[in-house]
């Protein structure tokens, strides 16, 4: 697999568009970091580690639904392995005006946009949801 996030973010996408309570993705640190921020912006319920079904470390990740309806409306790759995007903390982008969040990786280790401009850090933009 030469893309972990995506392949984590595509698994959530998909799981959502089936209605699916909880949908399950191999385990890494930085998909841990990831979904920790999504877990505090309040994009998921939550998430717990535990033994896949082939024996290998995977996270269970309960995803969360407003009326009947995916709180992710729209979660998108901004840098993908074949063309990584680094950003400044001034150009770090806003989404949807504020409405969404973008996933910055930094040297101070993964966050929101709103935190990584409050602690002027930039970074990989990794991802953004809506």
């Amino acid at each position: 697999m030469n893309d972990p996030i995506g392949d984590m973010l595509t698994r959530i996408r998909n799981g959502q568009m089936r209605g699916k309570a909880v949908v399950e993705t191999p385990a890494s640190k930085l998909r841990g970091w990831v979904l920790d921020v999504l877990s505090d912006e309040g994009y998921i319920r939550g998430y717990e580690k535990k033994d896949g079904k082939d024996g290998h470390p995977a996270f269970n990740i309960e995803l969360k639904y407003y009326e009947g309806t995916p709180v992710i409306r729209e979660v998108k790759r901004v840098s993908k392995p074949g063309r990584r995007v680094y950003l400044g903390s001034n150009d770090i982008p806003t989404v949807r005006q504020g409405l969404g969040v973008s996933i910055v990786s930094t040297s101070q280790g993964v966050m929101s946009d709103a935190k990584a401009r409050a602690a002027n850090i930039g970074g990989e933009v990794l991802c953004t949801v809506f």
